[in-house]
């Protein structure tokens, strides 16, 4: 089972990811803030990352930004989720290094085809990799 972290601050908003990606048996974690999903993200080492890019303590964009620029979380998958759905707003998650984006209100389906298309991404960058590759 994947293991997903969910950083959303909004307490209902996280509940309910939590509970639907359970339907879909993942594993999941949540983190309200920023720098809790950073610090989450060293020690759980999820499959996939939801960030919501509007948190307190650390934003999305800054968290992520560290996330990428950190050797033991950089191969983790990001989904930005934002209530804008501004062309800019995409590019401006992408250009700090989230893999996908999403928008609110949320779109389950729509959610769960991004994540399996970056989590079957990252196991097949996994399987091609050395050993020499993990030790980096």
């Amino acid at each position: 089972m994947p293991k997903i972290l969910v950083v959303e601050d909004d307490p209902p908003s996280r509940e309910i990811l939590e509970r639907m990606l359970a339907i879909y048996s993942y594993t999941v974690i949540t983190a309200s803030d920023g720098a809790k999903g950073v610090s989450l993200a060293c020690i759980a080492q999820p499959d996939l990352i939801i960030m919501d890019m509007g948190l307190p303590v650390l934003n999305g964009w800054q968290a992520t930004h560290r996330l990428k620029g950190m050797p033991a979380t950089q191969h983790i998958p990001i989904i930005a989720l934002t209530a804008y759905a501004f062309a800019s707003e995409r590019m401006r998650c992408l250009s700090v290094g989230c893999d996908d984006y999403d928008t609110k209100p949320i779109n389950i389906e729509r959610l769960i085809t991004k994540m399996k298309l970056l989590l079957d991404r990252s196991a097949s960058s996994k399987a091609t990799q050395s050993p020499e590759d993990y030790t980096r």
